[in-house]
């Protein structure tokens, strides 16, 4: 056996009493409130604390750059790519930023311009990967490995309300946790208009914490399709609990049997409703892309969610083509925080007169206005596409009627 030695006991003694105390206080603070869907306005606190010291980081960039004649790094292009840059390609690459979030440089070619923003830089850097990091990690884990233990276990109880009861409050309650693992500040709106049973909920995407932003505030069926590793242990356990409707790999390409099993669903009142991202690939949030018209085929109520970050605490847009999922994560997880606004509309049907294309263009609209994002019909598949050139002749044939235009209008007056 080793003996230690005293100041070894020490260490451990004192390293012991860290962890009690930590945990202590991650169960008080943040896993019993998430429990109880209740908050004691920490977050708020430190969303307010946070915007002044932006503000104030803002302002000193900003005369430094005055005082060393430094520019404002904006890059311009001539011509029609201008034009598609302006309407499609923005729309897969990270929101340009009016002020420094100590995250990035935003708009500035920056360069050294003061001692105190260059330490405060720093300290933002140690509090968010030595603090925040570690317990947001801590925070994912509890959270993940509560939702698999505890649906399991109620996926062995026999079907009732009291199996369904305690899937849905264990759901809220990991799906809560998870949220405060990103520090997500999440103001909902018009909660009168959540989805209800036999709907489905249609969001625009902007990232794969959509899902667990919705999920904190409701308990829905997910839709997609049959994964591996640790997402498929998670699965294969939520689907024990509850009817999600899950799709293997060679299914995925079938609309009809795809449409079939979401028509099924939909027409039993007592399921849950169904969460879908009808653009298929994530937007930056400036924007609402095409929706494919698949989910607006099968006849079922639709609820329009909007869902709008706030840039300045952390970007949640996932640029797929750009990072992974593992790279994506630390991002989030490195973040000072993650805020937003979850808008729940009113339910829309679809009309007599109208087919599954308008029907899904009057649902983007909605969603587009309440969120205030643009509304475009682009097909969000140019994220990993090039634009194909009919639909550059068409916008090429567009600018050179408006130039002819203002021509003549110029040569008359």
């Amino acid at each position: 056996m080793f003996l230690l030695l005293p100041f070894d006991s020490l260490i451990v003694n004192l390293l012991g009493i860290s962890l009690t105390v930590l945990f202590t206080l991650l169960l008080v603070f943040i896993i019993v409130p998430a429990i109880f869907g209740v908050s004691f306005g920490i977050r708020k606190l430190y969303m307010k604390t946070l915007l002044k010291i932006f503000a104030w980081a803002t302002l000193r960039m900003e005369r430094g750059a005055k005082e060393k004649n430094h520019q404002l790094y904006k890059p311009y292009t001539n011509g029609m790519e201008t034009i598609m840059d302006d309407e499609v390609t923005k729309r897969f690459s990270a929101e340009e930023l009016e002020s420094w979030n100590l995250l990035s440089r935003t708009n500035y070619n920056f360069q050294y311009i003061s001692l105190r923003l260059t330490v405060l830089w720093g300290l933002g850097v140690l509090i968010r990967y030595c603090f925040l990091l570690p317990l947001r990690i801590a925070l994912a884990f509890t959270g993940i490995s509560l939702l698999v233990v505890g649906t399991t276990l109620v996926g062995y109880l026999p079907n009732g309300r009291f199996k369904e009861f305690l899937s849905k409050h264990v759901h809220l309650m990991c799906y809560r946790i998870c949220v405060r693992a990103l520090t997500a500040i999440i103001t909902y709106h018009d909660r009168k208009n959540r989805p209800r049973n036999g709907g489905l909920c249609v969001a625009n995407h902007t990232s794969p914490i959509d899902v667990i932003i919705l999920a904190s505030d409701g308990y829905y069926a997910m839709v997609g399709q049959v994964h591996g590793g640790l997402m498929g242990v998670i699965q294969r356990a939520m689907v024990k609990a509850c009817p999600h409707v899950w799709f293997e790999r060679s299914e995925v390409k079938d609309r009809h049997l795809v449409a079939k099993r979401l028509t099924e669903h939909v027409q039993d009142k007592s399921k849950l409703p169904i969460l879908i991202f009808p653009e298929g690939t994530c937007i930056n949030n400036t924007s609402v892309m095409m929706f494919k018209k698949g989910s607006f085929e099968i006849g079922a109520t639709v609820y329009p969610v909007a869902i709008k970050y706030d840039p300045q605490f952390g970007d949640a847009f996932w640029n797929s083509s750009k990072y992974g999922m593992v790279t994506y994560l630390l991002r989030m997880m490195t973040s000072w925080a993650i805020v937003c606004s979850v808008w729940y509309l009113p339910p829309m049907t679809r009309e007599k007169d109208e087919d599954a294309v308008q029907f899904a263009n009057r649902v983007k609209s909605a969603i587009a206005r309440q969120g205030g994002l643009v509304d475009l019909l682009w097909d969000g598949g140019l994220k990993r596409e090039k634009v194909k050139d009919t639909f550059k002749e068409e916008q090429q044939k567009l600018y050179s009627k408006m130039i002819v235009g203002n021509h003549e209008d110029r040569s008359r007056s």
